[in-house]
C-alpha cells in the first residue's frame, strides 16, 4: 500500500511540474503574441499620423500646402485658402479619415460648433512684461 501511495504522490507531482511548464509556455507564448500587437499597432499610429501630415503634398489635395497649418488635435489641418496668394478666400477646418473610420466625439464636437456658425475672432494683446526701460 505504501508503494501505491508514493507511486501516486509522484504522479501528482509530474503532473503540476508538466502543467506548470505548459502555464509558462503559454505565457510565454501569449506574452510574445500581446507585445507583437502592439508594435504593430504603434507602428500602424505612427505611419498614420506621418501619413496624415504628408496628405497636402499628395497629388489630389485639393488645397495650396502652403496654405495649410497641421494642428493634430482636435482636428488635423487648418486651410487658409488663398493665404500664399495674399487674398484669404475662406479658412477650412480639415479633418482626415482613412476608409470608413468614423469622427470621435472631440472631433465632432468640433464640427458641430463650426457648422453652427459658432465661431469668432478675439484678439488678445499682452502688455510685455519685461518692457525695456523698466525698473
Amino acid at each position: 500500500m505504501p508503494t501505491n501511495l508514493f507511486g501516486l504522490v509522484v504522479g501528482i507531482a509530474i503532473g503540476l511540474l508538466a502543467a506548470w511548464v505548459y502555464v509558462l509556455m503559454w505565457k510565454a507564448r501569449y506574452t510574445a503574441i500581446i507585445r507583437e500587437d502592439a508594435v504593430q499597432r504603434s507602428q500602424a499610429v505612427t505611419a498614420g499620423k506621418v501619413h496624415e501630415q504628408l496628405i497636402p503634398y499628395l497629388p489630389a489635395f485639393p488645397y495650396n500646402p502652403k496654405d495649410v497649418r497641421f494642428l493634430g488635435s482636435p482636428i488635423d489641418f487648418v486651410v487658409f485658402d488663398g493665404l500664399a496668394e495674399g487674398r484669404i478666400r475662406r479658412i477650412v477646418f480639415l479633418e482626415v479619415k482613412p476608409g470608413r473610420s468614423g469622427l470621435t466625439s472631440r472631433e465632432r464636437g468640433v464640427r458641430d460648433v463650426i457648422q453652427a456658425r459658432e465661431v469668432e475672432w478675439v484678439e488678445l494683446r499682452v502688455a510685455r512684461p519685461f518692457a525695456s526701460g523698466a525698473a
